[in-house]
């Protein structure tokens, strides 16, 4: 178990995704990732370097924003969007994150592209409370 509670996994999970893909930190994003950190995405290079290195290939307008996430335990759950990905559309995600030591330990996520009002059968938006321009 981690020296953390869960609200303070939820902060630092927030910190370390915007030190990362927001501000492309990468020196500062070593505190928040593991150094034995084990990722689980069929779209990611094993480990933190593979990760740091993917963000490297990525647009600088790469932004990350968050709608929710939830804590239990050592596991966090973020719901968010990743938009000026260079695509036509945002990713929105699921990142489930294992914390160890007050760290990001593990990862695993689900991607989609985020569908315009044309393209949602439920007339619902993806992220937030309005579709994408």
């Amino acid at each position: 178990m981690s020296k953390t509670t869960p609200e303070q996994n939820k902060a630092l999970v927030l910190e370390a995704f915007d030190v990362l893909f927001n501000k492309r930190n990468y020196a500062a994003a070593e505190r928040y990732w593991s150094d034995r950190y084990i990722q689980h995405s069929a779209h990611i290079a094993p480990g933190r370097d593979g990760l740091f290195n993917l963000v490297r290939t990525l647009p600088d307008t790469l932004k990350y924003e968050n709608q929710l996430i939830v804590a239990e335990g050592d596991y966090v759950i973020a719901h968010g969007r990743f938009s000026g990905n260079g695509r036509p559309a945002a990713w929105i995600a699921t990142d489930i994150v294992r914390m160890e030591d007050g760290r990001l330990a593990e990862h695993w996520d689900v991607l989609q592209d985020e569908a315009t009002e044309a393209q949602s059968l439920s007339g619902l938006p993806m992220f937030g409370d309005r579709f994408p321009n």
